[in-house]
C-alpha cells in the first residue's frame, strides 16, 4: 500500500513538473516581439549578435548595443558610422543569455567566420508562416487587428421584408393597389382613410 501511495505521490509531482515547463515555454514565447529583419525559426529570442560590425540588438528593448570608447551604449538605432549597414541581409546570431556584451570576446572569436556571409538566412519579413504574421513589418501584418474598428456590413434581405417602411396613400373612390407592405389585416378601405371629423362632443 505504501508503494503505491509513493508512486502515485511521484507521478503527480512529475506531471505538475511537465505542466509547469510547457507554461513557462509559452509564457516565454516572444515572436511579435523580433523585427522583421530577424532570422525565422526561434519562438523566443533575447539578443541578437552581429559579426560584421561586433554589435548586439537586444529584442524586449528594441535597441541596439555598441562599443563606444570601451562603453558599451544602448541606443534605439544604429550611429551613422554603421549607415551602410544592412540589418536584412546581415548575419545574425541568436543569443539567449543575460548581457551577453559582456562577453564579448567570446562571441568575437566563435563568429568572427560569419563577417561579410556570403549566404542568406531566412528572415521573418520573407516568411509565410502564419505565426509570424503577428510581426509589425510583415506584409500580412495583423497584429493590430483586435484594436481595429469592426466594420458593419449591412446584409441583404433575403427574407422579403422591405428595408424601409412604405406607406400606401389610397384617395377616395380609388381602389388601393397592392404594395410590399400590404399584409393581411393592413389593408383599409377609402373611406377609412379620412380623419374622423370631431363633432364638439366632449368639448366643455
Amino acid at each position: 500500500m505504501k508503494k503505491l501511495v509513493l508512486f502515485a505521490a511521484v507521478l503527480m509531482v512529475s506531471l505538475f513538473g511537465i505542466n509547469n515547463a510547457k507554461a513557462q515555454v509559452n509564457l516565454s514565447i516572444n515572436i511579435g516581439s523580433q523585427p522583421a529583419w530577424g532570422p525565422t525559426g526561434y519562438d523566443h529570442v533575447d539578443y541578437y549578435y552581429f559579426p560584421d560590425i561586433d554589435a548586439y540588438y537586444n529584442v524586449p528593448s528594441s535597441q541596439y548595443i555598441y562599443s563606444n570608447g570601451g562603453r558599451w551604449v544602448w541606443v534605439n538605432s544604429l550611429p551613422n558610422q554603421y549607415r551602410n549597414f544592412d540589418v536584412y541581409n546581415a548575419y545574425k546570431v541568436v543569443v539567449n543569455e543575460p548581457k551577453p556584451y559582456l562577453r564579448n570576446d567570446i562571441y568575437v572569436a566563435k563568429y568572427s567566420k560569419f563577417k561579410n556571409y556570403n549566404g542568406r538566412q531566412a528572415v521573418i519579413r520573407d516568411s509565410r508562416d502564419r505565426k509570424y504574421y503577428v510581426v509589425k513589418g510583415h506584409p500580412k501584418y495583423n497584429g493590430n487587428s483586435i484594436n481595429r474598428p469592426t466594420q458593419v456590413v449591412r446584409s441583404q434581405n433575403n427574407n422579403n421584408r422591405p428595408s424601409r417602411t412604405q406607406v400606401t396613400i389610397v384617395k377616395p373612390n380609388q381602389k388601393a393597389k397592392p404594395g410590399r407592405n400590404n399584409a393581411p389585416g393592413n389593408d383599409r378601405k377609402a373611406s377609412n382613410n379620412r380623419p374622423e371629423r370631431n363633432n364638439g362632443e366632449g368639448r366643455g
